[in-house]
């Protein structure tokens, strides 16, 4: 065996010097599921869904330094069982109301939850009471459906240099702010061609003047789950999904 392999779930992960075992898994194709991860930023680890078992200790594969011999479990039933109760508890946090979405069936958090079997909230709802800011005039945020993976807050502050969005507040109190006098995403920078308006894993960050533009069935986890056609955000426009993430 190479001194660069790790074993994941049984199957050698061959890696470079400096990755991850996420970057390393997703290099040969192994799916680890995650939301708030994305190649081209630094790894974050809020979300929490990449948990992963490595030699009897959990960690996050998006953060966690690969090594050599290294065992890591992503599939053993209390790894899926830990990792549904967290999917559950995003969906309670906020408002998902998955059948009116029109990011149905091209959400990132909607197939990881079909990918690991999450199939019901199990916890209370919370039923928050949030805005939608309509203020600017190509794009619309949703509060009621952001998941703080912070994907927005990265990509505005290093690749648009920017720093449009930013968390504010605490546990449940967490929430995206727009760093703007007025607190509006019309009152900021942000542009639609903006980096950040293109990584959204879920239906937070919408273009304006379209919506419920691909039928059912032809959206982009609606054939293939999201293990084999990957992330929202390294899709192309056209492809069942949308540019701006969603």
């Amino acid at each position: 065996m190479s001194e660069n392999t790790f074993t994941l779930d049984g199957k050698t992960i061959e890696f470079e010097a400096g990755d991850t075992i996420m970057d390393a898994a997703l290099r040969t194709g192994a799916y680890i599921p995650h939301l708030c991860h994305n190649p081209e930023f630094e790894p974050h680890g809020s979300c929490r869904v990449c948990l992963v078992e490595v030699n009897g200790r959990r960690v996050s594969a998006c953060t966690q330094p690969a090594s050599a011999g290294m065992q890591v479990d992503s599939a053993s039933d209390g790894i899926n069982d830990a990792r549904r109760s967290l999917l559950q508890m995003l969906f309670v946090e906020g408002n998902h109301v998955c059948p009116g979405c029109e990011k149905s069936g091209a959400c990132q958090l909607q197939a990881v939850a079909y990918y690991t079997n999450m199939l019901s909230p199990h916890f209370t709802h919370f039923f928050p009471r949030r805005e939608v800011d309509a203020s600017h005039p190509d794009v619309a945020i949703d509060y009621n459906r952001c998941i703080l993976c912070e994907l927005c807050v990265r990509a505005s502050r290093d690749v648009d240099h920017k720093s449009v969005f930013s968390i504010s507040g605490r546990g449940i109190g967490a929430h995206l702010t727009i760093n703007a006098p007025g607190g509006k995403l019309g009152d900021s920078t942000f542009a639609s061609t903006d980096k950040a308006a293109q990584v959204c894993p879920v239906g937070a960050i919408l273009p304006k003047h379209r919506g419920y533009d691909q039928p059912i069935g032809e959206r982009l986890y609606d054939k293939q789950p999201i293990s084999i056609i990957g992330d929202v955000a390294t899709q192309k426009p056209g492809n069942g999904g949308d540019s701006h993430g969603g």
